[in-house]
This record gives C-alpha cells, structure tokens and sequence, in this order.
C-alpha cells in the first residue's frame, strides 16, 4: 500500500484541526480517523511542527534541503 505525502502546509492544517477539535473534546483517536492518518503520525508531526506557523516551517525545510 503507497504511503501519501503530506506538504508542509497540510501538516500545519492537520495540527490546527487537532487542536480545535480536542477543544471541542474529542480524542486524538478520533481525530486521526477523521483526518485520515494514525494517532502515532499526529504526535511525530506535533513533534516536529508544534509550535511553528506555516512560514517558519517552510524556512525550516528549506534550510534542511
């Protein structure tokens, strides 16, 4: 099964999603269903893009490339 990729920009849309909907009280298991991948994928990307808004993270990949 092909695994997708997701842009920078999607990933930053998903952590806000999860945010506004763990607000509204569901469960980060619920979410991931919702959006379409696994729990363990939001807390990497959490990890990862937490607290950056959507120019820093794309400033941040630039500079990994």
């Amino acid at each position: 099964m092909a695994r997708k990729s997701y842009a920078t920009e999607e990933i930053i849309k998903h952590l806000r999603t999860v945010e506004i909907e763990k607000s509204k009280g569901k469960t980060v298991e619920e979410i991931a269903r919702q959006i379409g991948v696994h729990a363990v994928t939001l807390a990497k990307w959490k990890r990862e893009y937490g607290g950056l808004q959507l120019d820093q993270a794309k400033r941040l990949k630039d500079l990994e490339k």
